[in-house]
């Protein structure tokens, strides 16, 4: 059991996660967005391994999602659909529930924008919206559901409603507006750090809704 302070964004892809990831980067931590790259570690055995698998492989080899992974202080995304895979971290109550157990210290975040944003975002970037979402086995959006907007909307909204619940009462997770004014300052009063920069990272190309990320 471990007090160190991690962090774990349990937000959706396109709510902003890639942002954050910056952010905490350069406020000094190191940070695991998706896929560990072989620049992080010297470690050939995470080199470009998906922060998904490895937390699930490591929950079900020792109990502890986050062991082997001592090196990084936060994972700001931990979703992956691509190459066969559809791992889905941040809506597993059994795995959230051993990281809480195995590192109280951990601060849970959900980075969020309104669904109807995320959705638009999510179509919009590579084939997520249009192919590897309605043909993945994503939890709470089975296979042959989520081409349609009002149903990828129903199931981010979903999502973050499952979070708000989870963690009712617990100080330590933190749903985050991304596009708040005050974004920076409430992340860093969650974190107990300054957060020296807070923008737009891994922007759509082609935006058609204002709000792009």
């Amino acid at each position: 059991m471990s007090d160190r302070m991690r962090i774990v964004n349990l937000g959706l892809p396109k709510s902003g996660t890639t942002t954050l990831a910056h952010a905490l980067r350069i406020s000094g931590l190191r940070i695991a967005d998706y896929r560990i790259r072989q620049r992080q570690t010297p470690d050939v055995t995470l080199h470009d391994a998906f922060v998904g698998d490895r937390m699930y492989r490591s929950y079900f080899a020792s109990g502890d999602p986050l062991d082997g992974l001592d090196l990084f202080d936060g994972f700001s995304e931990v979703s992956t659909l691509r190459e066969g895979h559809s791992l889905w971290p941040q809506t597993d109550w059994g795995l959230i529930s051993a990281i809480r157990q195995h590192h109280p210290g951990t601060r849970f975040l959900a980075t969020w924008r309104p669904p109807e944003v995320i959705s638009d975002s999510m179509l919009r970037w590579s084939n997520l919206g249009t192919e590897r979402l309605p043909d993945g086995q994503v939890p709470g959006l089975p296979a042959g559901y989520g081409a349609s907007p009002a149903h990828r909307i129903r199931w981010v909204g979903a999502h973050y409603a499952f979070l708000e619940k989870l963690f009712e009462g617990d100080d330590r997770f933190l749903r985050l507006d991304i596009k708040a004014p005050d974004a920076p300052q409430t992340l860093g009063a969650f974190l107990g750090r300054d957060i020296p920069w807070w923008g737009k990272a891994n922007r759509n190309p082609v935006p058609k809704l204002a709000e792009v990320d």
